[in-house]
C-alpha cells in the first residue's frame, strides 16, 4: 500500500531524507510514498522556515519520482495547516501547483499551538477538545480545496491528561457533523498511526470515530504513518488494515492528481 502522509526535510520539523525514505519504503514493502511536507501560514512565532519554495519542492520530487520509477511509486502531496484567515492562501498555493494529493490540518486553534500547551491553558479536556472538533468543522466547511481531513484527533496528543485519546462517545455529536460534512462534500479522512508511536496508545483518530465514519457512507480513507523518521515509514499498516476490514471497509485510498484511487485491503 501508500503511506500517504510523511514529512521530508522540507517540514521544519522533520529531519527525513527523502532519499533514504524511498530505500526503507521499498526495504518495508510499500507501494508508494506520498509526500506531504508542513505548510503553516501564520503559525505562533511564524517566520518563513514554516514555508516552501514550490518550485523547488515540485523540481525535487519530480526528479525523485522518476529515479524511483521502476521500484516505488512517488506522489508528490502537501498538509496545509487550516486557521479561518488563511484560506486564501491556501487557496492561492494548491490552485498553482500540481498536487496529487492535499490535506487539510487544524494544528493551531485561537493561534495557540497545542503542541507547545497554550491552547490548553484555562481549559478542561472537554473545552479543549470540543474547541478543537469545533475547529476541524469549521475548516471542512471554509473550502473546497482538500481531499482529506488530517488526523482528526490530533490534539489529544498533547494535552497533558491522565486519559488522553479523544473517544466519539464524549463528543458524538460535533464528530458526526464533521463527519457527515466530509461525506456529503466528498471529501474523506486518513487514519493516522503516529498516536500509536506516542503515549496516547491510538491511531488518530481512534478506530470508534473511523467506525462511525463507515456507518454513515464513509468510503474514502487512507492510511498515513505521519512519519518524520525512516524507520517509521508504513508503522502499524497491518493492525491498521486489520481493523478497517473488521469496521467493513473493503478498500483504502491513495490520491494522483487530486483524484482518488481505490486498493483493496
Amino acid at each position: 500500500m501508500h503511506d500517504n502522509h510523511i514529512h521530508s526535510k522540507f517540514s521544519t520539523d522533520s529531519h527525513m531524507d527523502a532519499e533514504e525514505a524511498c530505500k526503507k519504503a521499498v526495504e518495508t514493502g510499500l507501494k508508494g510514498l506520498v509526500f506531504t511536507d508542513h505548510v503553516d501560514y501564520d503559525f505562533p512565532d511564524f517566520d518563513e522556515s514554516f514555508l516552501i519554495d514550490y518550485n523547488e519542492y515540485f523540481s525535487f520530487f519530480s526528479k525523485l519520482k522518476d529515479k524511483w520509477a521502476s521500484k516505488l511509486e512517488v506522489l508528490i502531496g502537501v498538509e496545509m495547516g487550516f486557521q479561518p484567515h488563511v484560506v486564501d492562501k491556501i487557496n492561492n498555493i494548491v490552485n498553482q501547483f500540481d498536487f496529487d494529493f492535499v490535506i487539510n490540518s487544524v494544528h493551531i486553534i485561537e493561534h495557540k499551538d497545542p503542541y507547545n500547551g497554550t491552547f490548553f491553558v484555562g481549559k478542561t479536556q472537554q473545552q479543549a477538545y470540543e474547541r478543537y472538533l469545533q475547529e476541524i468543522l469549521c475548516s471542512v466547511n471554509a473550502y473546497d480545496n482538500y481531499d482529506i481531513i488530517g488526523h482528526i484527533g490530533y490534539v489529544a496528543r498533547y494535552g497533558n491528561f491522565q486519559d488522553k485519546p479523544l473517544r466519539y462517545k464524549d463528543y458524538s455529536d460535533i464528530i458526526d457533523e464533521i463527519l457527515k460534512a466530509v461525506i456529503e462534500k466528498g471529501k474523506g479522512i486518513e487514519l493516522n498511526t503516529s498516536g500509536l508511536r506516542s503515549d496516547l496508545g491510538c491511531t488518530i483518530p481512534g478506530y470508534d470515530v473511523v467506525k462511525r465514519y463507515f456507518e454513515l457512507g464513509g468510503e474514502v480513507i487512507t492510511v498515513g504513518s505521519d512519519s518524520h523518521f525512516a524507520e517509521h515509514l508504513g508503522h502499524s499498516f497491518c493492525e491498521a488494515f486489520e481493523h478497517l476490514k473488521s469496521i467493513g471497509f473493503k478498500h483504502v485510498v491513495h490520491f494522483e492528481k487530486r483524484k482518488p484511487v481505490f486498493e483493496k485491503i
